[in-house]
């Protein structure tokens, strides 16, 4: 068991709990998960723990748990972390909604899907640090107790030593606004010198350049969604730059104003349902990034399909 699940060993009624371990082997996954597990099946007032890790590690717990194993949920890795951090907040956000107790009681063991994007390269890394940190906020009214599992031998350590500044028992431990702030700190590439600028971000242009770039109908409908969305929530737009090829285009908001929060588009709406009226959220539900950077003049949103 590692020193950072060591640390924490109760959860903190009331609040989102919010835990990490750290394991190189099989063996020490199982020691670490088992008495989380164990924690969740004596709680008061909580429906069964969930663990959301690696099939393999499913098997794992499984046969560690004998017959304990029919009160424990098990869901594939793979059917949870199927998009960007964005599509794990509304994952997490609707599962809670759906299966949690009172007050969202409930423990669950998340073990992200490092084959797919998070963790895979620098910028998915820092996509990755940031929904670990902005969880403290999102779900911080939530009795939710939730363990994240990391696994060395695929996260890669500067991917968990990044991490443990998300999780508030690690000792490194690094306030949302502040690890946000430092991540976007980094400056965005400049646009491309053929980028094509737009009076405004109507729907009609966007649709129109997103169809000569190649972006299939039903894509193109929804990056202009996603464009217009962004526009409707944060403007007014004094600029709009638009360049790529399907896939990866991607479209350039500048603001006159600072957007200042953290959490803009990252607060789930009312309704679990994805549907075009929810701004911000609806393009980050959408598209693969929506970075946000403040500076002196304003903002620059850089919203990329895929």
């Amino acid at each position: 068991m590692s020193a950072d699940t060591r640390a924490h060993t109760g959860p903190v009624q009331g609040d989102f709990d919010h835990r990490m371990a750290v394991f190189g082997s099989d063996d020490e996954f199982v020691a670490a998960a088992l008495p989380f597990l164990a924690e969740g099946l004596a709680a008061p007032d909580e429906p069964p723990p969930v663990a959301i890790v690696a099939p393999a590690g499913l098997d794992l717990l499984r046969d560690a748990l004998g017959a304990d194993a029919r009160k424990v949920g098990f869901i594939a890795h793979t059917d949870w972390y199927t998009g960007s951090a964005a599509n794990a907040v509304a994952q997490s956000a609707g599962y809670l909604a759906a299966h949690a107790g009172p007050g969202g009681r409930i423990h669950l063991l998340m073990e992200p899907d490092w084959a797919g994007r998070a963790g895979s390269s620098p910028r998915e890394t820092a996509e990755w640090v940031r929904y670990e940190s902005l969880a403290n906020l999102l779900f911080a009214p939530f009795s939710t107790t939730a363990m994240c599992a990391y696994d060395t031998r695929v996260a890669g350590l500067a991917l968990v030593e990044a991490a443990r500044r998300a999780h508030p028992a690690t000792g490194v431990y690094e306030p949302p606004p502040a690890l946000v702030r430092e991540l976007d700190a980094v400056p965005l590439p400049p646009p491309p010198d053929d980028a094509t600028p737009l009076s405004a971000p109507a729907a009609e242009v966007v649709r129109a350049w997103s169809a000569q770039h190649r972006l299939p109908a039903a894509h193109a409908e929804l990056f202009t969604t996603a464009v217009t969305e962004a526009a409707a929530a944060l403007g007014p737009v004094t600029g709009t730059l638009l360049w790529g090829r399907a896939p990866s285009c991607v479209c350039e908001l500048r603001l006159s104003h600072r957007v200042a929060d953290p959490l803009a588009g990252f607060v789930p709406p009312p309704t679990g349902e994805l549907e075009p009226g929810q701004g911000l959220w609806f393009t980050r539900q959408v598209c693969a990034y929506v970075d946000v950077r403040d500076h002196a003049e304003g903002s620059t949103v850089r919203i990329q399909y895929a």
